[in-house]
This record gives C-alpha cells, sequence and structure tokens, in this order.
C-alpha cells in the first residue's frame, strides 16, 4: 500500500530531524544503565542463561507483527538481530573481566569506525565529521585506559564497535524498506531463538537465580533491549549514519554515572577529562557548517538509495530524506 502525504500534518526535515537527536539521546542514556545492571547480573547468572530470558521477554510483545512476515523482511531483519546478537554477546562476555564504564567507552569507538567504514564503501563523508570522531576518540581514549591496561575484554569490546558500525550503516538503510513494528518483531525473535538454543540447558540449571534476578532481566528485555531497537529504527529514519556514532558517544557518560550509583565505579581526573572532550565533540558534531547546509540537514547518501530496489522503495511514496510522522503512526496503528 502506498502512503500519501498530507501537508496539514507534515513536518519540516528540520524538526524530524531534532526529534530524532532526542530520541537517540533517550537510547544512550537507556543504554547507559544496562551495563552496570549486566555486570550485576553475569554475577549470578550464566551469558546464554541471561540471553535466553532477556531476548525471550523481549520478542513476546512483538508477536502478533509477524503476520506481515516476507522473504525480503525476514532477510533484512534476520541480518540485523544476528549482528546486534553478535555484539551483545561480546559486550556480556567482556563484562565478565572489565569494569562496565570501561567497556561502555571501548564501545564508542564506532563513532570512528562508522565514517571509516562509510568512505570505504564510497560514502561521502564531510571533514566535520572526522574532526568531531577525532575529538570523541581522544576523550574516550583518555577515560578508557585509566588503568592503563589492556585485557581480553578490551579486544572483545573493540570487536562489538566494528560489528555495531555496520549495524549503523546497515540500518540508515534497511530502515526505509520495511514497517516498523515488523521489523522490529523480527530481529527480536532471531534474537530470543538463538539465544534460547544456546541457553535452554542453562535455564533449568539456573532457574532459582533467574527467579531472584528477574526484575532486572525484565528491564534488560523490554527496556534496554526492545525499546531502544524501536527508538533506534525511528530516528535513523530521520539522523544519517555518523551523526547517529556521535550521539552513540554520550553512552560512555551515561553508563559511568549509572557505574558509579549502582556499582560504587568511579572516573578519575583522566575520566573527567575525557568525558569532558566527548561532550565537545558532540556539540562540535551537531553544529551547522556549511556542507551540511549545501546537501541538507537531513540526508541518505546516493549509494544507499541506488542499492534499494523498485520494490523495496516502492511502499513508500516520498523523497527519503523527508519521513513523514504519518508513516510511523501508520505502522503502530497496524
Amino acid at each position: 500500500m502506498t502512503i500519501e502525504l498530507n501537508n496539514d500534518s507534515q513536518r519540516s526535515p528540520k524538526t524530524l530531524h531534532a526529534w530524532g537527536i532526542a530520541v537517540l539521546l533517550v537510547v544512550t542514556l537507556i543504554w547507559g544503565t544496562s551495563f552496570a545492571l549486566l555486570k550485576g547480573a553475569v554475577s549470578n547468572l550464566s551469558v546464554p542463561a541471561i540471553f535466553a530470558t532477556r531476548f525471550t521477554i523481549a520478542a513476546l510483545p512483538f508477536t502478533p507483527y509477524l503476520r506481515f512476515l516476507n522473504l525480503l523482511l525476514l532477510r533484512d531483519g534476520a541480518l540485523l538481530g544476528l549482528v546486534i546478537f553478535t555484539t551483545l554477546t561480546l559486550q556480556t562476555v567482556a563484562l565478565e573481566t572489565i569494569s562496565a564504564n570501561h567497556a561502555a567507552f571501548i564501545a564508542s569507538f564506532n563513532v570512528v569506525l562508522v565514517p571509516l567504514l562509510g568512505q570505504l564503501l564510497g560514502r561521502q563523508v564531510f571533514l566535520k565529521t572526522f574532526l568531531a570522531a577525532g575529538i570523541a576518540i581522544i576523550g574516550v581514549g583518555v577515560m578508557c585506559w585509566e588503568s592503563e591496561q589492556i585485557v581480553i575484554g578490551d579486544l572483545l569490546m573493540l570487536c562489538n564497535a566494528f560489528l555495531y558500525s555496520i549495524y549503523i550503516l546497515k540500518l540508515e538503510s534497511i530502515t526505509l524498506r520495511h514497517p516498523l513494528m515488523p521489523l522490529t518483531a523480527i530481529q527480536l525473535w532471531v534474537m530470543a531463538i538463538v539465544s534460547l538454543i544456546w541457553g535452554a540447558p542453562d535455564l533449568l540449571r539456573e532457574h532459582e537465580a533467574i527467579g531472584t534476578d528477574f526484575g532486572v532481566l525484565v528491564y534488560l528485555g523490554l527496556v534496554d533491549t526492545s525499546a531502544t531497537i524501536v527508538l533506534q529504527i525511528v530516528a535513523q529514519r530521520w539522523v544519517n549514519a555518523y551523526e547517529t556514532a556521535l550521539m552513540y558517544t554520550l553512552e560512555p557518560i551515561f553508563a559511568a554515572g549509572f557505574s558509579f550509583l549502582l556499582l560504587g565505579e568511579k572516573l578519575g581526573v583522566r575520566g573527567l577529562i575525557g568525558a569532558t572532550l566527548v561532550l565537545v565533540a558532540m556539540v562540535f558534531g551537531q553544529s551547522k557548517s556549511q556542507d551540511a547546509e549545501q546537501y541538507g540537514e537531513i540526508q541518505v547518501n546516493e549509494p544507499i538509495v541506488a542499492a534499494l530496489s523498485d520494490a523495496d522503495t516502492e511502499p513508500i511514496n516520498i523523497p527519503v530524506s523527508l519521513v513523514s510522522i504519518n508513516r510511523i503512526e501508520s505502522e503502530f496503528n497496524s
């Protein structure tokens, strides 16, 4: 079905972009809570048991949207689901050897990896994007290496950052092809099925510990997993992949705050300096430039648009750089 735009209810690209930035801010705030909660959970439960419980809880509310399944949706949703499942596995295992705020800082390396990968794929990247990413990564480095040690958890989180950079870039194109809720449902159920296969034996052995930490697992499932996936899909219809990665550098700052409140982990002077640099990068990255004004605040780059087939783009009878609120509302009501 083709969705027509109503000019009276149409919002400007600048407004949609601002909403997208606000949504990403909420996502990073939620993620900031997850590192401390996961750090506590892995001390009581195995990783397979956490995943099987968490992702099943996350997927169950979205089951009705599986009725919209088609092959293209299954392919794209399964790809995203497997990538995000792998990143979360690496993150959770890494938390067994490094602190929660340390892991969050390394995860922010995608602020550099996203534009670099985009450049390798032939996409146009503005100089301001690289400068902001450089400032952010220096800040993350100052925060991260307060301990002056590199352990296996550091390497796992670097792999996490690389894979999540791929997820950000893929999501920017895939989100334009499919309705919001069915795409979310496929991702979550792929993650749930894989984790249930992996964690079935542990579920039987650790059912008492699962009951003790069930409140945390519900939060990780419904808020930290399903809600953030929905919000990411919405936001990346209005904000490009590079700005998205830059927004995610706020995650370690939120993670450090919640790690202090929940786990007693503290940042030293270098950590505070690094956090300040990340904030400077955020402000600089969101400031206007001549390049941004020339190409527009909200842009989907040509290589991504060219990759879409006629069948993929036919249901969306609007410019990809100007997404209507009507589309989002119609998907929630479907």
